[in-house]
């Protein structure tokens, strides 16, 4: 900028503190403050990562985003390095009291001339007590602690329209306490009450039969994964069950006094309490401004047209109907939907931090278009399904999806509706996980739990966002049109607030919903399907020359076999073919017995079923190992398979098979693996002088945690990289050897497994026999079952 404009005056050469930079708006802001006014300096408050501080967390998640494409583009490489100079990041949380800063942190703050406060939990389902944390209290901390410091720079906090709840006709720029739906709420009273509510309800959570109920539920979903996953998971559930009763609180304590959601009412008593908290302080006080959007969407111009960064109100459910899932949406059709581009946002928070208001009163400038260029739900729905008919989203077979006709039912309607449709899908969903699916059929229910936590984030979104497209407030911006007559030409072309320029039509069709299905990575062509395409990447990932060690499972994922089969082949092998028959039959009768008991502990399962092994003659066995072999094992294989094994030893990879089967059956597998570690059962000499098997176990059976320790202990011995590894495993059993791993394969898993891998994007591969493949039930059987069982098999 140039010459002495309101905002080059009021921001050149200041130094301006800001929160909430990673976020949607804070980006933007970020971004526009470096382009638009170059020689403001930032600090920029950022809480640390898990795994990056919060420095780091600048540089890859603000300055690579491409919202700085163009300037990146503007400046060279060069100029962009130079930039970074002007930035200062300092490691805090609003959510911590005195904002988590150390020293050098609140040296900065106390030197900074404007103070704007973006950050927010923006979630209309935010827990309570979180909402409160960073919504309510963030913003007295940051009062407090510039009264602590005794400083007093201009502070602009970012706020919403809809703290003026839920009302009908004018809502003004005005403090939220003149809204005449406004209790007197005690703000404190609230904090403690959420907090209250939180260890109330972590408490119930602990309850002795809720804990029954939360590992009975992880056992449903993961089924015999091991101890240390089921616990995990079962912590995960209990800790999402405390934040699904918060939310409800959170939802429920703001309808009861006139807000759409937990994040509108803690908006709400945030600013009172702000304001409240910067009076007391007096003549001494900061200025302070209010800057209220309403909802927030793509871009209409700045950056570039429709930058967006994450999903926000719309596009979820806009994807969703383009999707086919929304068959009906909640609304008033002549009713308003509030939406505001973040370029005009962020062009209004700019422009108040630039003009400082009088000590006292809070300045408060809504951000909204209802008033002045008001978009109308019909016309919104009628754009979004004329382009989504000329430009359909595509399903997993290629064939476009038609989108419905909405006809604007009761919000109690459609949230009936989709409450049923997911528990009818919850049912089926259990019923197909307990069926002995796998593969592509087993894929089938992967679809039916994909489908279900479709219906289910439909449901979410009729629930959150229901509400907003019903809302009737007309939201003033007299203020915000004041504020831009302040503006020369020059400024107010780079710094437009106004929302009557946006052409509502043209912003929905060629900026907005564009933008929508490009960031939300839709199929929007008939062409190769993305699955298709993310298979291969998957799979050169896999079969990458960068891996160090491919492990296999061997049942189902080598051989369609199992230990119960091998079992029975070695055992019927001599048997003439009546007592053959027989024991056929009663292995049969056994089989949904044995399915269970499998289910329900591997390691136990193969414990107690190897117990039939007891009395067995070692060198008969090893014997009758090399036939079983050739007539089980070769011609039950996936050649695929043993293709992929080879594969992986061509390119350098240690291979090894980590089964729960015998030596005896697998020995003659070894050739193919660099080392095999299986089951083992005990040897003894018997009445004869042969040596013959215990039928018990030598060591813990290699199942569910046993695996991945297996695996952590041959890497640690090998000096391989568990990251830089594969895991090829077809049950949710082995849930603990593919976790350890960097690279896991679902190989024809059963329902549990298949869910679990979509979700998590993990590879799957469906191998198969070769073809001619002819099953045959049992052979023959050796004189070792005749001795022990008195010819009963």
């Amino acid at each position: 900028m140039t010459g002495a404009g309101v905002i080059s005056g009021g921001l050149g050469g200041r130094r301006i503190f800001v929160t909430g930079a990673t976020g949607f708006v804070g980006t933007a802001l970020v971004e526009r403050l470096m382009r638009g006014v170059p020689d403001c300096e930032l600090v920029l408050l950022v809480r640390d990562g898990r795994r990056s501080e919060a420095s780091r967390r600048v540089d890859r998640e603000v300055l690579r985003n491409d919202c700085f494409d163009r300037l990146r583009s503007e400046l060279g490489d060069d100029g962009f390095a130079a930039l970074r100079d002007r930035i200062e990041v300092v490691a805090g949380d609003v959510g911590t009291d005195g904002l988590g800063l150390d020293e050098r942190g609140r040296n900065l703050l106390a030197g900074c001339d404007v103070v704007i406060h973006s950050a927010a939990t923006v979630a209309f389902d935010s827990p309570l007590d979180r909402a409160v944390e960073v919504n309510l209290l963030g913003p007295v901390r940051i009062a407090e602690l510039l009264e602590e410091l005794d400083v007093a720079p201009h502070l602009v906090t970012v706020s919403t329209c809809y703290v003026a709840g839920n009302r009908r006709g004018d809502a003004p720029e005005e403090p939220v306490e003149s809204n005449p739906f406004f209790a007197d709420l005690d703000w404190r009273d609230e904090v403690a009450a959420a907090r209250r509510a939180r260890a109330d309800t972590d408490a119930l959570s602990r309850d002795p039969e809720r804990l029954a109920e939360f590992a009975a539920r992880a056992r449903r979903e993961l089924g015999p994964a091991g101890g240390p996953i089921l616990a995990e998971r079962t912590e995960r559930i209990r800790r999402d069950w405390v934040k699904e009763r918060m939310v409800e609180l959170g939802r429920a304590r703001a309808g009861s006094v006139g807000w759409p959601d937990a994040y509108a009412f803690t908006k709400a008593l945030g600013e009172v309490a702000l304001g409240r908290t910067v009076r007391r302080r007096g003549e001494g006080a900061p200025p302070l401004s209010i800057v209220r959007p309403s909802i927030i969407e793509s871009a209409w111009a700045e950056p570039v047209p429709g930058w967006i960064r994450g999903f926000r109100m719309a596009e979820p459910i806009i994807l969703s109907y383009a999707r086919g899932l929304l068959r009906e949406f909640p609304g008033v059709p002549e009713g308003v939907v509030d939406v505001i581009p973040v370029d005009l946002v962020v062009a209004a928070i700019v422009t108040t931090a630039a003009t400082t208001p009088p000590v006292g009163t809070p300045r408060i400038v809504q951000v909204a278009s209802g008033s002045a260029n008001p978009l109308r739900y019909q016309q919104l729905v009628d754009r979004v399904r004329e382009w989504f008919t000329d430009h359909p989203l595509y399903d997993r077979h290629g064939q476009p999806i038609v989108v419905p006709d909405w006809n604007f039912p009761g919000r109690g309607r459609v949230e009936g509706q989709l409450r049923r449709a997911a528990t009818a899908l919850r049912v089926t969903e259990r019923l197909v996980t307990n069926l002995p699916l796998r593969g592509r059929a087993a894929a089938w229910s992967a679809e039916i739990d994909e489908r279900r936590s479709q219906v289910e984030r439909a449901s979410t979104y009729v629930q959150l966002y229901g509400a907003y497209t019903e809302c009737e407030a007309v939201y003033g911006i007299d203020r915000l049109l004041e504020l831009a007559g302040q503006l020369d030409p020059v400024e107010r072309a780079a710094f437009e607030v106004d929302p009557a320029i946006v052409d509502w039509d043209r912003y929905v069709t060629e900026i907005h919903l564009p933008s929508v299905v490009r960031h939300g990575r839709a199929r929007s062509s008939p062409g190769r399907s993305a699955g298709q395409d993310r298979t291969e990447r998957l799979r050169a990932r896999v079969l990458s020359e960068d891996r160090q060690l491919a492990a296999f499972d061997l049942e189902n994922t080598l051989i369609a076999s199992n230990v119960v089969a091998s079992y029975s082949w070695l055992a019927t092998r001599r048997l003439p073919p009546a007592e053959r028959l027989r024991f056929t039959l009663r292995t049969l009768a056994e089989a949904p017995s044995l399915l269970a008991q499998d289910r329900a502990d591997r390691s136990d399962f193969l414990r107690a079923f190897y117990r039939r092994y007891e009395g067995a003659p070692v060198d008969q066995l090893d014997e009758d190992a090399v036939e079983h072999f050739s007539a089980m094992l070769l011609a039950r294989s996936f050649p695929a398979a043993l293709r992929r094994v080879r594969e992986h030893r061509a390119l350098g990879h240690r291979t090894v098979l980590i089964t729960g089967a015998l030596d005896i059956v697998v020995e003659p597998l070894r050739p193919l693996f660099d080392d095999v570690v299986c089951a083992q059962l005990g040897r003894e000499p018997d009445d004869d002088g042969r040596t013959v098997l215990t039928g018990q176990l030598r060591t813990v059976p290699p199942t569910a945690e046993a695996r991945a320790s297996i695996l952590e202990r041959y890497c640690d011995a090998e000096d391989l990289l568990l990251e830089q590894s594969v895991a090829y495993a077809d049950s949710s059993s082995d849930l603990p050897m593919l976790q350890a791993v960097g690279f896991p394969v679902a190989v024809n898993p059963e329902p549990r497994l298949a869910a679990i891998a979509r979700t998590r994007g993990w590879l799957i591969e469906d191998f198969h026999t070769a073809s001619g493949f002819r099953h045959r039930v049992v052979p023959m059987a050796p004189r070792w079952r005749e001795r022990s069982t008195g010819g009963r098999g």
